[in-house]
């Protein structure tokens, strides 16, 4: 950790802790307690958090099925003796498909608002189908970077985002209307449109 609390305090009231569970009892023990004592830091502050949970980019000995159901498993463990006002305010993590969200969602509706992480760019179409799918498993939050900062048009895209999960667009129609409005703002598109609604993300294919 490099942010010292007294600083941040000066211009932020929230700030992101995040952690990656390795399936690795030392590990993941030290994990707990460093992220315990990040809370009885931040108790003493005005500041508030949120969670940041990733996938491990590397091997810890787990089949790729189970890995979204043990980091769900985490997730309930890290925060299951916490008291609500020591509680992140919303939860970030990698959207691991429908049923692993649908269970997280599920476990803690009104206590654990679950929230998404974009990834990488990929296509448009990718962005629009995982905001709409998120929202559909029971996502609240989207907290996408690289697919909102490296886009044509951010604003129009967050824009098109939220007619996707209001339900007034589908994924594909968004991104014919994003093409639209880059044509209409004389904004070269990086992607033709035939290749920007491909769905290139393995994760939301068929859902």
């Amino acid at each position: 950790r490099t942010a010292d609390l007294g600083r941040a305090e000066a211009v932020s009231d929230l700030g992101l802790y995040a952690i990656t569970f390795c399936n690795d009892l030392e590990y993941d023990h030290a994990t707990l307690e460093s992220y315990a004592e990040f809370r009885e830091e931040l108790a003493n502050t005005g500041l508030r958090h949120f969670l940041e949970v990733f996938n491990p980019a590397f091997d810890i000995g787990m089949a790729s099925e189970d890995l979204a159901f043990y980091l769900n498993d985490c997730i309930v463990r890290t925060l299951a003796g916490v008291a609500s006002a020591d509680r992140p305010l919303f939860l970030k993590a990698v959207y691991n498909g429908p049923r692993a969200l649908e269970e997280l969602a599920a476990y803690d509706p009104s206590g654990l608002i679950v929230g998404i992480l974009g990834g990488g760019k990929g296509t448009t179409r990718d962005t629009f189908e995982l905001v709409r799918q998120a929202e559909k498993y029971g996502g609240r939050v989207a907290l996408f970077g690289r697919k909102i900062n490296l886009a044509e048009s951010p604003t129009t895209l967050v824009s098109l985002m939220r007619r996707v999960v209001e339900g007034e667009a589908s994924s594909e129609e968004a991104v014919r209307a994003y093409h639209g409005e880059l044509q209409a703002q004389d904004i070269e598109p990086t992607l033709p449109l035939e290749s920007d609604l491909e769905i290139t993300e393995a994760i939301l294919k068929g859902n």
